[in-house]
Formats: structure tokens, C-alpha cells, sequence
């Protein structure tokens, strides 16, 4: 099947790899509209990619090479026990094999490997999805006006996708209960602390009753930078809004949120680390509720969803970019396949659906058992933590995705 019309909602990691996707198809136009104006590469957070799914994902074609990533080897479990010293007591160790990315930095290599023939555009918001069963027609702004009409529209506009209301009508995330508290920081400000190591191959994961906290290196602009996500209930009272996906963007937590985070890290956590996560700016912390949803289906007549239209998976899995563009991936496959619109919607999902119904599950699980549900760790053995989190997986091989063949 070749030429014809597609276009993409949204302009960031799934978007880009969809829009490569198609042309490699053979569509004829392609379309990425990306709501916001500003530049998408200016996001700091990190992510990780294990490292059988990037092997994978680079042989498709799906991840360009030479993106800057730091490597990891292991994940360090680690208590507030005074009589360990600042760096806490060590409960447990586990191999992780993960490269980490820093966002902007994996957004920025996917945006140039976009086609030159793609048209790209910023600014533009998608107001109506109005599919008429040999087309889609999607309306901007407002949702008024004539719109531009396409053969096929994929979904990768994120939490509040609009075109996973077409697919789904009512379907929206959940609010799962608690919260992150992200940040990220020069790691040459690690220099200054005394007290410990801070083991730069390694992922230290801070548990204590109520959370935990994961603390890893990732690649930035301009160096090695510090990136953590700490989980926890926030407190009462704090204005956070749970009937839609929303986040306190950098520098604008609020005093009450600032200061239960400060209380976290001085009451819960080894003092090396609260010291560490403290070098963090204001400018550099923020706030996410968490969320997760599964969209039953995942695509319909001539539209599909992609990344976190398609599935909000907590981010405990670490799975969030690998299955992006594994979504893209199987979109290619199911389009080499495919003789008609209809069965390449059909093929995509069939090889998508199930995935993100199987991601949501786990997550749900690693949550309630390191946030929700959390149990002693500090009077846990290496081996009760290691059947603690086999039981937590449930038969799953492991965090960080899916081979593409499962």
C-alpha cells in the first residue's frame, strides 16, 4: 500500500517516530501538528531504555543512533539507618541493564531524523477529530472552521489526547493516588558532598515507609546532570487538581509543596542523599500526579492512538519511551502488511492492544507495592527484597517493556 494522506497529533517522541514511520511506508503526505510553540528540546527530565529494547529499536530503525545516553549496570536499594552511615544502609542489588536519555536530548535526535518531506508544524492545536469512514477531517483551535481532511490521523498528543476521545469517547487517566516530585541537577554539584559515593553506573532507589525515590545520571546540554523522581502522597490540602492530567511546572510548586518535599528528604531519607536531592534549583522541580489508563481500543476506523494517548502507564515500569516507539515500529510493520486503511488499523491493533494493557497491570502492581502499599524494607533481608519483587513482577520478565516478538 502506498502513497495517501497521514497525519500526526503531536510533535514529541512518538509523534517524531511516527511521522519517520509513515514516509518510510510510503505515504505520500505527511502532517505533524504540535500544539505548543516553544522548544520541545528545552525539557530536562530523564528516562531510561533498557538496553534489549534499544538493541532492538535501533535495528528497526526506530532510534536513530548517536543520541547522547549514559550507561547503567545496577540498582542500589538503599534505607535511612543511622548506624550505616550518610549513604544509608545498602538492602539490596539488582542488575539494570538501561541506557539513560535526557529528554529534550532523545526528542532533539528523533526531530532531525524526521523526513525533510514531513511538514512539521508548531502552534497548532487540534480542536475536533470527525472521522467519516474513508477519512478524518480534524478542525483546529476551537474546533470550528473547514479543518484539513487526511486518510489516516494517529493519536500521539499525550494525556489529554484529543483524538483518544474520537477512539474512546469518555475515556480519561485516572488519578492513581499519589504523586512525583521530579528534579534534576548538575552531578558535578556532587563534588561538594562528603559522606559517600554516588556510584554513577547505578540507579539508587531510597525507600521508606509511605515512597520511594529513584536517583540516577543522565546526559545534558552541558554534562552529566542528576535526574530523580520521588514518590509519595502529597499533602492534604495542597490544590493539586485530580480531575484532569496536570503538573506544577518547574519553579512553580508553592510553598506547602516545597516544604513537604524538604520534610521528606530531612526525615526519610540518608542524609547523603536528602543533602544531594536538595542541590536541586527551584527552577528545576516540579510536580506530576500520577496517573494510568488503558484505551480499549487502541485504534478505530482510520485513526490510531500512540504512546500516552494510546496507554498513561505509571512510570514505575521505565517503559514510557521504549513503548512509543515500539508503537511506531508495529505501525510500520502493520502498513508493509497491509492492502487497505482498514487492515493496517486492524493489524496495529492487534499487535498494540495488548501492551499497553499488560504495562498499565505491572505499573499498577510496582506502585502499590512501593508507594501504596509499602512494606518494612529496613527489616527486610537482600533476599526477602529480591522475593519481594519477583512477586511484584507476577511472571513478567522484568521492568522496561516488552520485546517486540512477545
Amino acid at each position: 500500500m502506498r502513497g495517501g494522506s497521514v497525519a500526526v497529533v503531536g510533535g514529541s517522541i512518538a509523534g517524531c517516530a511516527f511521522a519517520s514511520a509513515a514516509v518510510r511506508a510510503g505515504a505520500r503526505e505527511v502532517v505533524v501538528l504540535e500544539r505548543t510553540r516553544g522548544r520541545l528540546a528545552d525539557r530536562g527530565v530523564g528516562l531510561c531504555v533498557h538496553d534489549d529494547r534499544a538493541a532492538e529499536l535501533v535495528a528497526a530503525g526506530a532510534l536513530p543512533p548517536g543520541i547522547p545516553a549514559h550507561r547503567l549496570e545496577r540498582r542500589r536499594w538503599v534505607v535511612r539507618d543511622g548506624s550505616a552511615g550518610a549513604g544509608g544502609r545498602l538492602i539490596w542489588e539488582q542488575p539494570f541493564p538501561f541506557h539513560s536519555y535526557h529528554w529534550g536530548l532523545l526528542w532533539r535526535g528523533l526531530r532531525e531524523a524526521v523526513p525533510g518531506a514531513v511538514d512539521y508544524r508548531q502552534g497548532v492545536a487540534v480542536g475536533a477529530v470527525e472521522g467519516d469512514g474513508d477519512g478524518v477531517r480534524l478542525r483546529f483551535g476551537d474546533g470550528g472552521g473547514a479543518g484539513e481532511r487526511f486518510d489516516l490521523v494517529v493519536g500521539a498528543d499525550g494525556y489529554r489526547s484529543v483524538v483518544r476521545e474520537a477512539v474512546s469517547p469518555g475515556a480519561a487517566p485516572h488519578y492513581a493516588g499519589y504523586v512525583c516530585w521530579r528534579g534534576n541537577f548538575d552531578a558535578a554539584l556532587l563534588e561538594g558532598l562528603e559522606g559517600a559515593q554516588s556510584y554513577p553506573e547505578a540507579v539508587t532507589t531510597v525507600c521508606f515507609p509511605g515512597g520511594s525515590c529513584v536517583i540516577y545520571r543522565i546526559p545534558g546540554p552541558q554534562g552529566l546532570r542528576v535526574n530523580w523522581v520521588l514518590y509519595a502522597a502529597p499533602p492534604q490540602g495542597a490544590g493539586l487538581r485530580f480531575d484532569d492530567p496536570t503538573s506544577f511546572p518547574p519553579g512553580a510548586l508553592g510553598e506547602e509543596l516545597a516544604g513537604h518535599l524538604r520534610a521528606l528528604l530531612e526525615r526519610e531519607f540518608p542524609e547523603y542523599w536528602g543533602r544531594a536531592l536538595a542541590l536541586t534549583a527551584p527552577a528545576d522541580t516540579f510536580v506530576q500526579p500520577i496517573y494510568d489508563l488503558v484505551t480499549e481500543p487502541a485504534a478505530a476506523g482510520r485513526l490510531l492512538l500512540a504512546g500516552d494517548a494510546a496507554s498513561v502507564v505509571r512510570p514505575h515500569n521505565t517503559s514510557g519511551a521504549a513503548k512509543a516507539l515500539q508503537d511506531a515500529t508495529a505501525f510500520g510493520a502493520a502498513w508493509a502488511g497491509a492492502g487497505s486503511w482498514e487492515e493496517l488499523v486492524g493489524r496495529y491493533q492487534a499487535a498494540r492492544g495488548g501492551a499497553g494493557r499488560e504495562l498499565v497491570a505491572l505499573a499498577r502492581r510496582l506502585g502499590r507495592a512501593q508507594v501504596e502499599e509499602t512494606p518494612a524494607w529496613g527489616r527486610m533481608s537482600a533476599g526477602e527484597v529480591a522475593g519481594w519483587w519477583e512477586a511484584q513482577l507476577a511472571g513478567a520478565a522484568g521492568i522496561g517493556g516488552q520485546a517486540m516478538s512477545s
